[in-house]
């Protein structure tokens, strides 16, 4: 205690700054903490997601020992129909249940969408896929497993996921190839955008997710879509994964309320 009342001037003047330092410290902790990063998810087929990876934008320049790219390997967000477009994409299927009533659905408000399959559930429903194809949406490859850290896994392995994938959906469809990979929860790689888009493949990623995965309510998704549209024009639903019957409730809310907002459904741009 004497020595702390006995402090010359240099040693006050050193515990102010101490003090001064500590308390900015603190603060830019506390700032840190106080401001939540943005993130955007997507969900496996089968079982509950882990937090997923926010998807961003990613501009790079291709690497020339590696296929050349014959579509842009940048992750496509925008629409072909301009700035008053929107893309519904629709993930992890086709399912025999969920497909059927999200494809009536589209048919009837006569609206195209996305479907981004995992190559497992093409190959056991082919008539599912044609059946897309034949009501002209598009097809995006999904991956083989929808392994959401696919962005650890070797390159081979993703190439094999990648490649594997769009060969049997390409199958399942009777040849109609898919124009886009997204990747499982967002876990692109600069290799993987690469080697999708090599072989055609656009890059895809989303900014409206409605976190139907996690089955909140069908008033829940709704309401995510109407707050987040303005975030850009790329629509997250599933129709597989588990029940989803708040998915296509909810798209039936979701397709008209946009079309009174003045939005045009188009595809992701290429």
């Amino acid at each position: 205690m004497a020595r702390h009342r006995n402090l010359g001037m240099n040693g006050r003047i050193m515990a102010a700054a101490i003090g001064v330092a500590g308390v900015a410290a603190l603060a830019a902790a506390w700032t840190s903490q106080a401001t939540p990063p943005a993130t955007e998810s997507a969900a496996p087929p089968a079982k509950e997601a882990p937090e997923p990876k926010p998807i961003v934008s990613q501009t790079s320049v291709p690497d020339p020992k590696l296929p050349a790219p014959v579509v842009s390997m940048d992750i496509a967000h925008a629409s072909d129909k301009g700035a008053k477009g929107v893309n519904l994409t629709i993930d992890d299927g086709p399912d025999p249940t969920w497909t059927p009533q999200v494809l009536d659905l589209l048919k009837e408000h006569g609206v195209k969408a996305t479907f981004c399959m995992v190559a497992t559930q093409a190959k056991a429903h082919p008539d599912l896929v044609k059946a897309v194809v034949a009501d002209g949406h598009r097809l995006c490859d999904h991956s083989v497993s929808h392994d959401t850290a696919m962005d650890r896994s070797s390159r081979a392995r993703q190439s094999e996921e990648i490649l594997d994938a769009a060969r049997m959906i390409t199958e399942a469809s009777g040849g109609v190839k898919p124009l886009y990979y997204r990747a499982p929860g967002g876990a692109f790689t600069p290799y993987s955008r690469q080697i999708a888009a090599s072989r055609g493949m656009r890059p895809l990623g989303w900014n409206v997710d409605s976190k139907d995965f996690k089955q909140p309510g069908t008033a829940a998704m709704v309401t995510t879509v109407k707050n987040e549209i303005s975030n850009g024009p790329t629509i997250l639903f599933h129709d597989a994964g588990g029940d989803r019957s708040q998915s296509v409730a909810a798209l039936r809310e979701v397709v008209p309320w946009l079309r009174e907002q003045g939005y045009v459904f188009g595809f992701p741009v290429r």
